[in-house]
């Protein structure tokens, strides 16, 4: 059985060369709340749970995040995106005395009650008869009055003048690790005097007025798109396939506001919203009952039932967690061993590694009943005897091409990895010759997805589609520095497609779905639209049946 990476490495039996469009990967999570330290609104690529601990602190009872990336590296989970967000914390302060009365104070970047901080200052190399000049250096240490030194930045010849280029708060807004609070004095800061040798070597360590602030709520989660903060700190130029974002507290779930938005965010960006289920759903039968009133619907998010149990390392016992951190480490193992369009290996559905196990017991009825209202369920060990179901997404119960989880991740495949492997061309200088390109990477990338099986048993001809040419790019795109390309995947109907315009400009790229009624507008040859119409007319056909 053939892997991502395999597939990503040769091209069908090996007898072609390699093609153009890189296949990416899809088991990378995206995961958003509350940590013990760390940069705020900064998504950070972590690969195993070590890292995470040296950024961002490791496990915190507070922090249901942290617990969730346990649980995907535990899972097989190898890539995660972490944004940390915060409600109302505070980094710590650092006074370095100025003269009699007077002090240079700094406010860490990072809030939070572990950032510990360390500054010297010195007069090293500077102008006997310069006032107002200093050396500041500026370390991140493990923890207060630790020599273990983890981040460090040296400003030399800084100046408390007003009007000097080298104006200490105009140079440290760009600092990683600190700015100005309050006001600059009118003196230089003292050398720092290391009290035991009386050499200008000592440190002045911030105080622990550091706060780690409050709960978040759904807004702190959501944030702006304008400051980039909270879920919009996941720009474009950040990939990803998974998005978590575990419960408010261990208490709270997420609220609609940010089930809503994060659903819409997930649909432009092409990932899966993976949902927990409510916390008052602690039983099949309560599950049963409540998502029948559960007012919420995607094709983009797909819930995974019961929570799970797994060991609390600090609290030193069993507890009950939400599941979204393992369920993506458990289908980023699953595509290690296997594309995202094929079946788990033997035709069983995946299971939870040793030490994580489901909350409640659920029988076979129950099974298919929460499954038919799109609610998967996570199992503990595998049972032969059970038939096989294919997870699902919470589609609306008439989306027929939305209600599969592996079409679903497959298609978020596809379009992600034409979308990024083409968008060279809206800078291509000779928009024909581009095109022509583009049209053969596209058709080579997707026929060795068809020969690998991507598209089950459907012929060339009933998988896909590629146009580029004129009839999608008018004349005046290649002055605009635009490119345009229309594809088409196979429907779940023999006969039908699911159509995507890419769109490449010069600062940004986007995809959105068109629908074969609108073909007409884009120029076809007689043959083509009479292939068009009986494309809409099966389509017609099929809803009125």
């Amino acid at each position: 059985m053939s892997t991502m990476a395999e597939f990503d490495l040769r091209v069908g039996d090996g007898a072609q060369p390699r093609p153009r469009i890189a296949a990416l990967p899809t088991g990378r999570a995206a995961f958003i709340g509350r940590t013990l330290r760390g940069p705020v609104d900064r998504p950070t690529l972590v690969r195993s749970f070590a890292e995470f601990q040296q950024e961002f602190g490791g496990l915190w009872q507070p922090s249901t995040l942290a617990y969730a990336v346990e649980q995907f590296f535990d899972s097989g989970g190898r890539e995660a995106l972490v944004v940390r967000v915060a409600n109302g914390a505070r980094g710590a302060t650092l006074a370095l005395p100025s003269g009699r009365d007077a002090r240079l104070l700094l406010r860490a970047v990072r809030p939070g009650t572990r950032e510990f901080l360390r500054a010297c200052v010195d007069y090293d190399n500077l102008p006997a008869g310069d006032p107002d000049s200093f050396n500041l250096t500026v370390q991140r240490v493990r923890t207060q009055g630790s020599m273990h030194v983890e981040d460090q930045e040296i400003h030399r010849a800084l100046s408390v003048s007003p009007g000097s280029a080298r104006n200490v708060a105009a140079i440290l807004a760009g600092s990683a690790l600190v700015r100005i609070a309050g006001t600059v004095p009118a003196a230089r800061p003292d050398r720092t005097i290391d009290e035991a040798s009386g050499l200008a070597t000592g440190y002045v360590h911030s105080s622990a007025d550091g706060d780690d602030g409050a709960e978040l709520c759904d807004y702190d989660l959501i944030g702006s798109p304008q400051s980039r903060s909270g879920l919009f700190a996941l720009g474009d130029e950040h990939y990803f396939n998974f998005l978590c974002i575990p419960p408010l507290s261990r208490e709270r779930d997420l609220g609609s506001a940010a089930l809503l938005v994060a659903a819409r965010f997930c649909r432009d960006r092409r990932a899966t919203l993976l949902l927990d289920p409510p916390a008052a759903w602690g039983s099949a039968e309560e599950a049963i009952a409540g998502v029948s009133t559960w007012e919420f619907s995607s094709d983009a998010a797909a819930m995974y039932f019961p929570r799970l149990l797994a060991y609390d390392r600090l609290r030193g016992r069993f507890e009950r967690f939400a599941p979204c951190g393992a369920v993506a480490g458990m289908l980023a193992r699953r595509d290690a061993q296997a594309p995202v369009w094929q079946e788990e290996a033997g035709g069983a559905e995946p299971v939870l590694r040793p030490g994580h196990k489901s909350a409640c017991a659920v029988s076979d009825a129950e099974r298919y009943r929460l499954w038919a209202s799109g609610i998967n369920v996570l199992q503990s060990v595998r049972a032969p005897t059970r038939h096989p179901l294919r997870a699902r997404t919470l589609a609306p119960g008439g989306a027929a091409d939305g209600r599969d989880l592996a079409q679903l991740r497959t298609t978020q495949f596809v379009l992600n990895s034409i979308e990024r492997g083409t968008r060279w061309a809206a800078a291509a200088d000779a928009p024909a010759d581009a095109a022509r390109r583009v049209e053969a990477e596209v058709r080579e990338f997707l026929g060795d997805l068809h020969r690998a099986g991507a598209f089950a048993d459907r012929s060339v001809e009933d998988a896909f589609f590629v146009i580029c040419d004129a009839r999608v790019n008018a004349d005046g795109a290649a002055r605009d520095r635009r490119f345009d390309l229309l594809i088409g995947l196979a429907a779940a109907r023999i006969g039908e497609f699911r159509t995507w315009r890419i769109a490449h400009t010069a600062d940004r790229s986007g995809v959105r779905t068109v629908t074969l009624n609108r073909l007409h507008d884009l120029r076809f040859s007689p043959e083509e639209l009479e292939w068009a119409d009986r494309l809409a007319h099966r389509l017609q056909s099929g809803s009125r049946a």
